[in-house]
This record gives structure tokens, sequence and C-alpha cells, in this order.
């Protein structure tokens, strides 16, 4: 792998180039991207930068957390609040992603995506309004363990940390969450899957190599 030192307004720029002519393989008008990361790595901001580089060049998008999709508390802590298993495997509400983001932006799909659907905190419904992605608007979807699901992305991203980083930038009362992400880099080894990887380790000056 080879990387390329960059600044994060000139790797947004970067990206959203890269999204002008990406073009879905199974025929889709609208581009779906993975901005993948652990929460310490934050690839909502990178995400959030795409967004922009892309509305300066008129092109629409829709930003999504995966965040806002995750299971029921009930279901997250079935086995306790700081279970790294359940953690991995169980706390995104996969089905829900399918249903209400990634079929409405298939061939035959309208366009027409909930950007969130649970409230992680309030443990409540968001009740958020459906959002009209037009043609050729770009899905960036964000948030942690991304690349396990076989969701159909045409471009994945990945933020990379190294564990100590990882490890330095996680909240303590978060550090249970590790073993997840030891888990998977060995399983899924985004940093040799993705598309585009970014080391993250210098928050200010990364490093890029797109695939």
């Amino acid at each position: 792998m080879r990387l390329e030192a960059i600044t994060w307004e000139r790797l947004g720029d970067a990206l959203a180039e890269r999204l002008l002519d990406l073009a879905p393989a199974d025929g889709s008008p609208w581009p779906r991207v993975a901005f993948d990361g652990a929460p310490a790595a934050r690839p909502g901001d990178l995400a959030a930068r795409v967004a922009d580089a892309l509305r300066i060049r008129g092109r629409s998008s829709l930003t999504v957390g995966a965040g806002g999709f995750l299971r029921p508390a009930s279901l997250r802590f079935e086995y306790g609040r700081e279970d790294a298993e359940a953690y991995y495997g169980g706390w995104l509400d996969t089905g829900a992603l399918w249903r209400e983001v990634f079929g409405p932006l298939e061939a035959t799909g309208n366009g027409r995506v909930l950007p969130d659907l649970w409230d992680p905190v309030t443990d409540r419904a968001t009740r958020s309004d459906y959002v009209q992605l037009p043609r050729g608007g770009a899905l960036l979807l964000h948030g942690p363990l991304l690349l396990n699901h076989w969701f159909p992305f045409d471009l994945t991203v990945h933020v990379s940390l190294s564990p100590a980083a990882l490890r330095r930038r996680t909240p303590e009362d978060e550090r249970w969450t590790l073993a997840a992400f030891t888990r998977y880099d060995t399983e899924t080894a985004p940093a040799e899957t993705a598309d585009v990887v970014v080391r993250a380790d210098d928050p200010r000056h990364p490093a890029w190599n797109a695939g």
C-alpha cells in the first residue's frame, strides 16, 4: 500500500471528484458510499466534508449516520452494557438499514430514504421525515464496522487508526469496545479491502491510499 500525505480539505475534494464519475454496478442511479471507522476516527466528519464538496460541485447527497439505526437498548444490552460481542454483531439494526436506506436506492427503488430511525439516547423512535434523494445523488453512510454486513456499497472508505491511537483517542468508558475493533481488523481486514484507506493517526495530516 502506498500512502500519500494530504489535508482533510484536499481529501474531501478528491473523494467528491471520484464520486462525480462513480456509476453503481447494479444500475442504480444513486451511488452508495461507506465512511467506515471507529467513533474515535470520526468518519462522519469526513462524510460531511465530502457532502460539502459535492454541494459546491452541484451534486446532491444525503449523509446518514449508522448511529441512527441502532437496535433498542433492550436488545443491545441483552448481555450487558459492555459486551464487545454484542457490539460487534448485534447493535446495528441491519434489517432497518436494508429496508429504509438501501432498498429505496436499488435500481428499481424510488430514492425515498429515512435518514434515521432510532435515538439511542432517548431509546425512542426519531419520527424523522423521509428524504427524497434526487437521481444521481449519493448516499454517504458513516459509522463503525460497516464493511461487515454485505451492504451494497459502490465505494468504501475506511478511516483507520493504529491500535495505540485508537486506544488513546477512545474515551475510557468506551474502551471495552476495542476488542470488537481488534476482531474486525482480523476478520474483515478493512484496511486491506476498502477502496480508499485513510490513516488518521495524526488528526491534522492524514495519509491516504486510493485503490
